[in-house]
């Protein structure tokens, strides 16, 4: 007999496409899925409106109060600082012309007195409610008279070559001594100004300030 030899039949790896392959293991974490989130409840109108009104109010009460605070410091500023005022009439002219806008400086006579010349503002004695701007002439103890026009203050003729020749009187008046706690003053207008001359002396409490600046008209604005 004729022994067959075995054949050993080896079997190769299939490649096809209808081969097995191995199941690797994921080397790639997967993401977790996502939780579902809620959309934001809608807010109630009931909500919004006090809101709103929240905020209304609050604004209304800041506007309010700067107004109030600008009232006040304006207060302060015209009671004991400054303020603005009009010229009304011609008897300070030519120095000053009617509807002059000044400005009258308060806190000036606070800390010193009023000196001759001074044009100032100052409560009209026989009715404090009006007011008037003059050139103050002469203090307490100062004694005054007016020669054909010429004032004389403690018998020394005043300075007076801001008031043109038009403008002069020529009228007589006095002597006088100023009292104690007065003081006597004059229109530049000296034939069209009343003044000390009429209605008598100024109490010291009535001056109101120093006529600072003349700002309008802005082409005569000037510094006094």
């Amino acid at each position: 007999m004729v022994a067959r030899a075995e054949r050993t039949r080896i079997l190769e790896p299939q490649i096809g496409p209808d081969a097995m392959q191995p199941e690797l293991p994921d080397l790639v974490p997967q993401p977790e899925p996502l939780s579902p989130v809620a959309a934001p409840a809608p807010v109630p109108a009931s909500a919004v409106e006090p809101r709103r009104l929240d905020t209304w109010w609050g604004e209304f009460l800041a506007w309010a109060g700067t107004l109030a605070q600008a009232t006040v410091y304006a207060t302060l500023v015209v009671t004991f600082v400054m303020q603005v005022a009009r010229v009304d009439g011609q008897s300070m002219a030519p120095t000053l012309a009617d509807q002059d806008r000044l400005i009258v400086n308060k806190l000036s006579y606070r800390f010193s007195a009023p000196q001759r010349g001074d044009i100032v503002m100052l409560y009209y004695p026989l009715d404090p409610d009006r007011s008037y701007v003059k050139r103050l002439i002469a203090e307490e103890g100062d004694s005054v008279r007016v020669v054909d026009g010429r004032v004389y203050v403690n018998d020394v003729p005043m300075r007076d070559d801001f008031v043109p020749a038009e403008y002069r009187s020529h009228d007589d008046w006095g002597p006088q001594v100023i009292p104690e706690g007065y003081y006597f003053v004059m229109g530049d207008h000296r034939n069209g100004s009343s003044d000390s001359r009429h209605w008598g002396n100024v109490p010291k409490k009535y001056v109101v300030g120093k006529v600072q600046v003349r700002w309008w008209p802005m082409p005569q604005a000037r510094v006094f």
